[in-house]
């Protein structure tokens, strides 16, 4: 079989590559063409037609003002379909892109695939519209979303989550707990405050230094601020300034798992501390403005924000978002967490177990190319 695949960031790069090697299992002659990355490009033994870094526009403005770019990518991927005619398209997240070559590929007759559901029970839900015409099957890897798709008339496969065994996985190279400290200047003996900003410069700007003013009222407790590769140390060095906390760069997982308490910017990295079992408080400044909290607030549907408390259809971690997000707010949870005996911290413990006994630990990859497979070949 043929297959082309789209993922436009690292995320679905990384799991469109996982998905790549299912696929090979499943189907020893497959072959692929895809816009992605390096993962990908592993997997395939192949280059990709476009790589993500180049697609990686955020926000109404930049896409605005790189909308010929887009245009230009959409109709490179719409010819080299239309050049080979794939048995599937299989799209990973990235909507905005993806849900306009589904139309198009529906529209020719080729079988379009969603692994990984764009996020829009959160946001833009008019998108499940486009989904029923143009997709064939959306595989998901949120248990919650099999119920609120069919709430709107279209059932979905859970064929369960990849942060699970890539964390079991991270957590087989781990040195043991005194040598990463040591290795990093930090003391076995002081409790330690791990901080994950994010991997987006916006992102650190606007987290960091609240994260740094709270952990910093601990000075019985060390910090350590977990690095993304791809980010300039001098952008947390701006940041910083002439402060001593320890950078560590391409280890965010095994700093968090040696962490008493973790202080993560909302997103991936929330799942992640959670399956690794952390405490943690999830924070999303932003520019911290009480307007645009008010805006987002309408537009954003549900109870819950991060993946631990939707998932556990619970308030397992706290949500600070936006002015809600600040040193205070931050520290009055931090400082309830970090006690290892505290009501608090036992009760979020609790919640992670909640929350992977309805994550399970299937092989969402092999999973979803099974299916795939079966559908193709029916």
């Amino acid at each position: 079989m043929r297959y082309f695949l789209i993922a436009g960031e690292a995320s679905g790069d990384l799991h469109g590559g996982q998905l790549i090697d299912a696929l090979r299992r499943v189907d020893a002659d497959a072959q692929f063409e895809f816009l992605g990355g390096d993962c990908m490009e592993r997997a395939a033994g192949t280059k990709p037609l476009i790589h993500y870094r180049d697609m990686a526009f955020m926000g109404f403005i930049e896409v605005l003002k790189h909308l010929r770019s887009i245009l230009g990518f959409m109709s490179r991927a719409k010819a080299a379909m239309s050049a080979r005619r794939p048995d599937a398209l299989i799209l990973i997240d990235y909507p905005s892109f993806n849900l306009k070559v589904a139309k198009w590929a529906h529209g020719e007759g080729i079988p379009v695939f969603y692994f990984i559901s764009p996020k829009v029970w959160a946001w833009k839900q008019w998108r499940v519209k486009d989904i029923k015409r143009y997709v064939s099957h959306v595989f998901s890897i949120l248990p919650f979303e099999v119920e609120w798709y069919r709430r709107h008339s279209y059932e979905v496969t859970y064929v369960g989550n990849p942060t699970v065994a890539e964390v079991a996985q991270a957590q087989t190279t781990f040195s043991p707990r005194e040598r990463f400290l040591i290795e990093h200047n930090l003391s076995p003996t002081l409790p330690l405050i791990a901080i994950v900003p994010g991997s987006r410069h916006k992102e650190i700007r606007d987290n960091l230094p609240e994260m740094i003013a709270a952990a910093k009222r601990h000075p019985d407790c060390q910090i350590a601020i977990a690095a993304a590769p791809a980010v300039d140390r001098e952008v947390y060095r701006r940041v910083m300034g002439n402060s001593d906390i320890a950078l560590i760069e391409g280890k965010t997982m095994e700093l968090v798992s040696n962490a008493q308490v973790a202080i993560v910017t909302s997103g991936t990295a929330t799942l992640e501390t959670a399956v690794i079992g952390t405490p943690q408080v999830a924070c999303y400044r932003m520019n911290g403005s009480k307007w645009v909290y008010r805006f987002y607030s309408k537009l954003i549907h549900g109870k819950y924000v991060t993946l631990p408390n939707l998932i556990a259809d619970a308030p397992v971690i706290p949500e600070l978002l936006l002015h809600l997000c600040n040193a205070d707010t931050i520290d009055a949870h931090l400082s309830r967490l970090l006690p290892t005996d505290s009501p608090e911290r036992g009760k979020m413990l609790d919640g992670y177990r909640t929350m992977m006994s309805k994550l399970g630990n299937d092989d969402c990859a092999i999973n979803t190319a099974r299916a795939i497979a079966e559908a193709l070949n029916p």
